[in-house]
């Protein structure tokens, strides 16, 4: 049987019309599709972005050689600094040494009191004296160390102690007679010659100290007044026209010193003075004492507060500069910032003056009489009198 006859090819008009169709024409779209606009759209900005990497290369180029130049720049300058410093290192100490003419070690000799600082609550022995703790912080806080000066020990005991120490005080209390009064009169001679033989030896004398150098120097035990002054904070008022150069009041900055006239900032606490009139009366004292500053009693009455020696290291304040910061059991002790400025450039000046001693003693004999051999006894809890005694018996 034969094959069929194949189909006949399409007219020109047959194939014409299905290619008009629109069976024709959704065939011919699904082949070739569209290009949506998004896609140009990022198309567009990736050109935009690659063409902006294009502008950045450049600029970070010469970014790049700029931070370089500037580091170079740092580096060699710190090179040259550092060459600088390691070369004024190689000249110049880097801790300059101190003044060799002045004792960085200074120690103070401190003068015991009958008593046990107590009224007999802590030691009732009549052998016993004793030194507040206060007068002992006081040295410490400018920078020195403290020997008790025990009074009723043998004469050549205390003599060896004061060839041990750069500097002395004579402290508060009531003891005007006997032994007392004669170790008193005997140290202040003995630190006079001292002086006159060159070596610069201080004496702070305070509130009792004061009193004892007033009768010392006048050669007069009945020279004192009385006065109301116990448990009193006062001003100082100083003398007209008064120089305090060399004087304790030297370092103190003007507006402290104003305040100090116009303010309570110190502790008076005394029933004897004197006063300008008896002061400036007697001949003795004139010539050995300047007056720096008076103060008034609770009755308005004029002492004298505060004199300089004339021509020795010799200081004495009726006042209390160690109460300030140190002694709380008196409820007229001023407390303020000033009040303790007050007492820090007192201690100041008198440490100072002591680093100017030339006495140089053997430390193992300083070491072996320091009052750190000695331990305080705590009295505050009575709620008068001092905090703390060094109690010696």
């Amino acid at each position: 049987m034969a094959p069929p006859p194949p189909p006949p090819p399409p007219s020109p008009s047959a194939s014409s019309a299905a290619t008009n169709s629109p069976a024709s024409t959704s065939s011919s779209s699904s082949s070739l599709p569209p290009i949506p606009l998004s896609s140009i759209a990022a198309a567009a900005t990736a050109s935009s972005s690659n063409m902006l990497s294009y502008l950045w290369i450049p600029l970070l180029i010469a970014l790049s050689k700029e931070l370089s130049s500037s580091a170079n720049a740092q580096s060699t300058a710190s090179q040259l600094l550092l060459s600088s410093v390691t070369d004024a290192y190689a000249t110049v100490p880097r801790c300059p040494s101190g003044d060799p003419n002045l004792n960085f070690r200074p120690v103070i000799g401190i003068l015991s009191h009958p008593g046990d600082g107590a009224s007999g609550r802590l030691n009732n022995d009549t052998n016993a004296s004793y030194i507040a703790a206060s007068y002992v912080k006081f040295v410490e806080s400018a920078g020195a160390r403290v020997i008790p000066l025990i009074y009723n020990e043998p004469p050549q005991i205390l003599n060896e102690k004061l060839n041990l120490v750069n500097g002395v005080i004579f402290t508060g209390g009531w003891a005007k007679n006997g032994l007392y009064f004669e170790v008193v009169e005997s140290i202040f001679k003995n630190i006079l010659r001292k002086n006159d033989a060159g070596d610069h030896f201080p004496l702070l004398a305070i509130c009792l100290g004061f009193e004892l150098l007033t009768m010392i120097v006048s050669e007069d035990n009945n020279i004192l007044e009385q006065f109301s002054a116990a448990d009193q904070a006062s001003t100082l008022q100083f003398m007209e026209n008064i120089d305090i150069n060399g004087t304790v009041f030297q370092r103190f900055p003007p507006i402290l010193l104003k305040k100090l006239s116009t303010e309570c900032l110190v502790m008076q606490n005394h029933r004897y003075g004197i006063s300008p009139e008896k002061f400036q009366k007697n001949k003795s004292l004139c010539s050995f004492f300047k007056i720096l500053t008076t103060s008034l009693d609770e009755d308005d009455k004029v002492y004298v507060s505060t004199v300089q020696a004339c021509r020795y290291p010799v200081t004495a304040v009726q006042w209390h500069p160690e109460k300030n910061a140190f002694e709380w059991g008196l409820s007229g002790i001023p407390h303020s910032e000033d009040a303790i400025q007050v007492t820090q450039h007192v201690a100041n000046f008198f440490i100072r003056e002591a680093r100017m001693s030339v006495n140089r003693p053997p430390a193992k004999k300083v070491l072996d009489n320091l009052i750190y051999n000695y331990s305080p006894t705590y009295c505050g809890k009575a709620g008068r009198g001092f905090d703390e005694v060094y109690i010696f018996s």
